[in-house]
C-alpha cells in the first residue's frame, strides 16, 4: 500500500480473505465489486462464470441462522464460513458499516477531507485537502505530514489503519464529533483539533490542457459518475482530443460505468456476465460521441468497474488505451441480509469485455506502455488521431 492515495474509508471489518469494494483516492484497501445494489434492492450484478463455490450463499446463510438459534453471532459465524469458502473478495458489514458503504458510494462521507500517502520512509505526508473541509479552514495543506492521530502514531502503519484512525470507531465518527491531528511542515510541529463533517465526494475531475486536450479523471465510479462524464465529453471543445483517466480508479457501480461509456459510444455491447446459468448482457445508451479522439489511461490501480470500461473502449476499437496492466479484478459481488442484520458481500461470477476476454486475474493490457510520462505519450497519441482524421 505504500505510495497510494488514501481518502475517507468508511468503517468495516476486513476478516479473513475479505477485501471489497475500494476506490482509489475515495477509498483504500483491496478491490471494487462491480454493481452493488442494497441487500433490500432487487439484485442487478455484472458477471459471467460463477467464481463462488456451488452452494456458497446459502452456505453462509445456513451458518449465520444456526448461530442465531445457537444464541452465537451471526455475523461471526458468517465470518468463519466466508474464510472456509476461498472467496477471496467476500466480506461480511456490520448493518452500520453498510449504511455507511452505501453513502459513500452516494458519493457522501463523514470526515475532514484529507488525502494521505505513506511515503517509502514510512512517514504520511497529506497530499490533497478538499476545499472548505474542516481541514481545508485548519490551514492544512498538501505537503505536511500527518504525525499521529487522536495520539497514535501513525509513521510505519498501513494507510487503511490510519484511514480507520481517521474515521474512529462506532461511538465517535458522526458529523461533529472531533479528532485530533499531530502534524509537521518543515520544523514546525503542531497538533490541530478538527470535527468531523459530512462531505462529498469529487469522483469527477475535468481540466483542459494547453493544447486544447480535455483531461476527465474519474477516481471512482460513485453515484452520479456516468452522468458526469457525458456532460464533461459534451462540454468540450468541439473536436477536441479527451483524454479519460482511470488511473487508480478501482471500481464502483458498474451501472455508473457503464453510463460513462455511453459518453463515448452510440449504443451496442459494453461487457457480458453470467448468474446462476443465465446469461445477460450489459449494453450501452445509443448517441454518444464516437468521433472525438480518445485515449484512456490506466494502471495497476484500475480495478473492476473501471477495467469494465476500459475493455468495452479497447475491444470496440473506441480508444488507445495507454499506461500499464490492469490490476485484474472482474468478479462481482451482490449483498445479502444476514439474521442479526448484518450484511455479506459474496462473489457471483464475473464479467467478460465485448470480445469475450475474461479480466479477473488477467487484467487488461494497454495498446500503449508508459508509466511516469503516460499523461505526454496520450497527448502524442491525440494528435497523432487528429491528424488521422
Amino acid at each position: 500500500m505504500s505510495g497510494r492515495d488514501l481518502f475517507c474509508q468508511p468503517r468495516r471489518l476486513r476478516r479473513g480473505a475479505a477485501l471489497t469494494l475500494v476506490f482509489a483516492s475515495v477509498l483504500v484497501a483491496g478491490a471494487a465489486t462491480g454493481s452493488l445494489p442494497g441487500p433490500e434492492r432487487k439484485p442487478a450484478p455484472d458477471t459471467a462464470r460463477s467464481a463462488a463455490p456451488a452452494g456458497h450463499h446459502e452456505d453462509v446463510a445456513r451458518a449465520a441462522q444456526e448461530a442465531m438459534a445457537d444464541g452465537k453471532s451471526p455475523m461471526e459465524a458468517a465470518e468463519r464460513a466466508v474464510s472456509r469458502s476461498g472467496d477471496r473478495w467476500a466480506a461480511i458489514y456490520s448493518e452500520g458499516e453498510y449504511e455507511e458503504f452505501e453513502e459513500t458510494l452516494d458519493g457522501q462521507y463523514t470526515g475532514v477531507g484529507l488525502w494521505a500517502r505513506r511515503e517509502r520512509d514510512g512517514r504520511v505526508e497529506v497530499t490533497k485537502v478538499k476545499s472548505g473541509s474542516p481541514a481545508a479552514e485548519a490551514g492544512i495543506r498538501a505537503g505536511d505530514r500527518l504525525r499521529s492521530v487522536d495520539g497514535h502514531r501513525v509513521e510505519g502503519r498501513p494507510v487503511t489503519e490510519v484511514v480507520a484512525l481517521l474515521r474512529g470507531d462506532a461511538t465517535d465518527a458522526d458529523a461533529g464529533t472531533t479528532v485530533r491531528l499531530g502534524l509537521e511542515r518543515g520544523t514546525r510541529a503542531w497538533t490541530e483539533t478538527l470535527r468531523r463533517a459530512r462531505l462529498t465526494t469529487d469522483s469527477v475531475t475535468v481540466r483542459t490542457l494547453p493544447g486544447g486536450v480535455t483531461v476527465i479523471k474519474v477516481a471512482a465510479f460513485t453515484k452520479g459518475t456516468g452522468k458526469q462524464v457525458r456532460t464533461a465529453v459534451r462540454r468540450a471543445p468541439a473536436a477536441a482530443g479527451v483524454v479519460l483517466d482511470l488511473r487508480g480508479n478501482s471500481g464502483g457501480l458498474v451501472t455508473e460505468a457503464v453510463t460513462a461509456a455511453s459518453a463515448f459510444l452510440d449504443g451496442g455491447l459494453v461487457a457480458t456476465y453470467d448468474v446462476d446459468g443465465a446469461q445477460r448482457a450489459l449494453h450501452a445508451e445509443p448517441g454518444g460521441d464516437t468521433g472525438r479522439p480518445l485515449v484512456t489511461l490506466v494502471d495497476g490501480g484500475t480495478m473492476s468497474a473501471a477495467e469494465l470500461l476500459t475493455g468495452a473502449l479497447q475491444d470496440r476499437g473506441r480508444a488507445v488505451v495507454v499506461g500499464s496492466r490492469t490490476f485484474g479484478k472482474g468478479s462481482v459481488q451482490m449483498p445479502s441480509r444476514l439474521p442479526d442484520g448484518s450484511v455479506a458481500e459474496l462473489t457471483v461470477g464475473h464479467y467478460r469485455t465485448p470480445s469475450g476476454r475474461g479480466v479477473d486475474g488477467r487484467g487488461i493490457t494497454p495498446d500503449l506502455e508508459a508509466d511516469r510520462d503516460a499523461l505526454a505519450r496520450a497527448e502524442t497519441v491525440l494528435s497523432g488521431l487528429g491528424e488521422a482524421r
